[in-house]
């Protein structure tokens, strides 16, 4: 069979990533402050993109009134004049004036005995810093200093060594006697316990400092440690041929010790949410959606470099007027992926509030389950959208602020053919665990049984999951705990 070359038309149908759905879909999916730093440096970089604090009305908003209609029509007329008024300024008289009227200013006299900005800016101090401080002012020599330097640098914000001898020493050709000293030197600071290898080095650590040497809770620390955690005084008391009140009063004196001793230095700035969307109950028991812009500026596109696009500032090369070109075009679409950004989240936002009126109105126990696609149906958008809508977004509701995929929950079929949320399933083991009776704590089975009776079909190992993901002991640990008291 023969090769040959034939030309043959094929009509076909891609999906192409435009530049402006992929800005679109990056800007859905970035939190609220994210969203400010991106517009922030999209206004140091655009020249062709401003700020304005014309104020614009939203596009998602219920019947205008009357009252709102004319103050609407009040804006657009202040902004079709200001946009006259600065077609009509002469920027190059404005220039000119500036530069005949600018007069330089005497340099300010600089006193010298006063401390630099930067040497007035204060932090909280944290581990490593405060050991660094107690070894300065510790009266050892400078090369055992160095290694205690080598070893704090190598310790977490827990307060544990995470480094091996044989990583120290090869730091700086450093001897095995001078790395157990330099330890020795940093295990002696403050807080107790920091330097440690293990969690028993650093137990053994505190009790040192305690003066609980060669007792029984050394001796529990040192061998029965397994047993401390499973509660098992019985075993310890047999073990250490004491009374179990006795093994129970040391086992306090252990659990009364920090096994993260680093953490009170670790000083985190606190994170503090900035909900994107507010839920407000309004008269007759209604919910109005409201969108937080607070911070967002208003852009709009210079009307300079739109003059210049119009040709109607001069011929400005065509180098020059493809540069305005691309410019205006970037602007445009930040501009108008922010419009639907707004509106995408408006959109979910109201499909969220209106399958989940029940846990508005009532709590925790009305919690409908729902998933991403009963919300992508709603508003008919894709799954994947809804996805990016939801992460990293908060709204704040009468009932407290959540994030958005926290309404968001599978579910289980009761006997009378309704869906429950398995948030309110595992309020439900919640609420029957801390009502049970201590002297005989409800088992998984147990709990599954009375779930039963109240219309849940739900398996044992279903209990046992949601009683984990509540970091509730299982019935046995429970009891277990009862004893230690």
């Amino acid at each position: 069979m023969a090769l040959e070359q034939k030309l043959t038309l094929r009509l076909s149908q891609r999906l192409i990533m435009t530049p402006a759905l992929q800005q679109a879909i990056k800007l859905l999916q970035m939190s609220k402050l994210e969203l400010l730093t991106e517009v922030a440096q999209e206004l140091q970089d655009n020249p062709a993109l401003e700020e304005t604090n014309l104020e614009t009305p939203s596009s998602e908003t219920a019947e205008e009134t009357p009252l709102e209609r004319e103050d609407r029509e009040e804006r657009e007329q202040y902004q079709e004049e200001e946009r006259q008024r600065e077609e009509e300024f002469d920027y190059g008289a404005f220039k000119d004036y500036l530069d005949a009227s600018w007069v330089p200013t005497p340099t300010r006299h600089v006193i010298d005995d006063l401390p630099s900005y930067e040497n007035t800016l204060t932090k909280p101090q944290g581990l490593s810093d405060h050991l660094m401080w107690q070894l300065n002012l510790s009266p050892n020599s400078e090369r055992l200093r160095e290694v205690g330097r080598a070893i704090i640098g190598n310790i977490d914000e827990d307060g544990y060594l995470v480094a091996t001898s044989e990583e120290i020493q090869g730091m700086g050709d450093y001897t095995a006697e001078e790395f157990e000293k330099a330890l020795s030197v940093i295990q002696e600071l403050d807080p107790a316990g920091v330097g440690a290898r293990n969690l028993r080095e650093c137990l053994l650590l505190q009790l040192q400092h305690l003066d609980c040497e060669e007792t029984h809770a050394e001796t529990i620390v040192r061998e029965h440690l397994d047993l401390v955690q499973v509660y098992k005084f019985d075993e310890i008391a047999r073990r250490l041929s004491c009374s179990v009140e006795q093994a129970r009063h040391h086992v306090d004196i252990i659990r009364r010790l920090d096994p993260k001793p680093g953490q009170k230095y670790n000083s985190q700035t606190p994170n503090y949410v900035v909900p994107d969307v507010y839920v407000l109950k309004v008269d007759r028991g209604e919910y109005t959606i409201v969108l937080n812009e607070e911070g967002l500026p208003r852009l709009r596109i210079s009307p300079v470099y739109r003059r210049m696009l119009e040709g109607r500032q001069g011929n400005i090369g065509k180098e020059a007027l493809e540069f305005v070109r691309d410019k205006f075009r970037s602007a445009f679409r930040l501009i108008k992926s922010l419009e639907e950004r707004q509106r995408t989240i408006y959109k979910v936002a109201r499909s969220i509030v209106r399958h989940q009126r029940g846990f508005l109105d009532f709590g925790i126990e009305k919690m409908r389950p729902l998933v991403l696609r009963n919300v992508a149906d709603d508003i008919q958008m894709h799954e994947s959208t809804i996805s990016r809508v939801v992460n990293n977004k908060y709204m704040h509701t009468p009932r407290g602020v959540f994030e958005m995929r926290f309404f968001f929950h599978s579910g289980l079929q009761s006997t009378g053919g309704d869906d429950v949320s398995s948030l309110t399933v595992k309020q439900k083991i919640k609420d029957m665990v801390g009502a049970e009776d201590p002297q005989h704590p409800l088992s998984d089975s147990a709990i599954a049984k009375k779930l039963g009776v109240d219309g849940l079909r739900i398996a044992r190992r279903t209990v046992a999951k949601y009683r984990e993901e509540l970091r509730i002991p299982s019935s046995t640990d429970r009891r277990r705990q009862l004893s230690r008291f």
